[in-house]
């Protein structure tokens, strides 16, 4: 009995000394995927649950006080900038501009060797011909007329009613014009507000005012003004 109770004894010192020496598995960081998962997903939880996509840049918020805008035309892209120093034409331009209000509208008026001019919501509509160029958005708008503004080539302008009828000189809300050539608009300087200019696309102007047009001095093609945005 002794003998027994003595190999037992023996064989229990075996096994402290074994796990006494380091023979034990140790866990080791990073080795266990069950560990790993837990940290991916308390990650995850961890994120705000309200957490939304950023939202594109408003560019038409970051136009400043001289715009930049890209006018699109079916005869080509110009791009023009308005003029700090006639703020109530410029915010309503980027007002009608932003809205979508000359989307689609033609130029309707075309005379080589002198300007371009659109901006009548009535050529729309193909039905009132007759009325166009006497189109707008329901308002005039205080001349900004400004010394040393002259119609150099590209210049915009606001279009509107003559002196009899328009003493003050009062602007079109919506319709205007854009030079194609300067001695032929040169007797406008002073008479007429000019509010911006085109920077790009002088060679567009020339196209559209090489159009084809009738004895109303309107294109015999559609030349449309697709579209007003932010220059990029």
């Amino acid at each position: 009995m002794k003998y027994r109770f003595a190999i037992l004894f023996l064989a229990a010192a075996v096994l402290l000394a074994g796990c006494k020496n380091g023979k034990e598995p140790q866990p080791v960081e990073g080795t266990d995927p069950a560990a790993e998962q837990t940290t991916e997903q308390t990650q995850e939880e961890s994120k705000p649950m309200n957490e939304t996509p950023a939202k594109p840049a408003d560019k038409w918020a970051e136009l400043g006080d001289e715009p930049m805008l890209t006018i699109k035309t079916t005869d080509g892209t110009m791009t023009v900038k308005l003029y700090a120093e006639t703020p109530l034409h410029r915010d309503n331009f980027v007002k009608l501009a932003k809205s979508g209000f000359y989307n689609g509208l033609l130029f309707h008026r075309i005379i080589k060797g002198f300007m371009i001019q659109g901006g009548d919501p009535f050529t729309r509509d193909s039905s009132k011909v007759a009325q166009y160029g006497t189109g707008g958005p329901g308002y005039t708008i205080p001349a900004e007329i400004v010394a040393g503004k002259t119609h150099k080539k590209g210049a915009l302008a606001a279009a509107r009613r003559g002196d009899q009828v328009n003493p003050a000189k009062e602007s079109s809300g919506s319709q205007f014009y854009i030079v194609q050539d300067a001695e032929g608009c040169s007797h406008l300087d002073g008479e007429y507000t000019i509010f911006g200019e085109v920077v790009t696309g002088l060679d567009v102007i020339d196209k559209i005012a090489s159009e084809r047009t009738d004895f109303r001095d309107r294109p015999v093609r559609k030349v449309q003004i697709v579209s007003i945005t932010p220059a990029e």
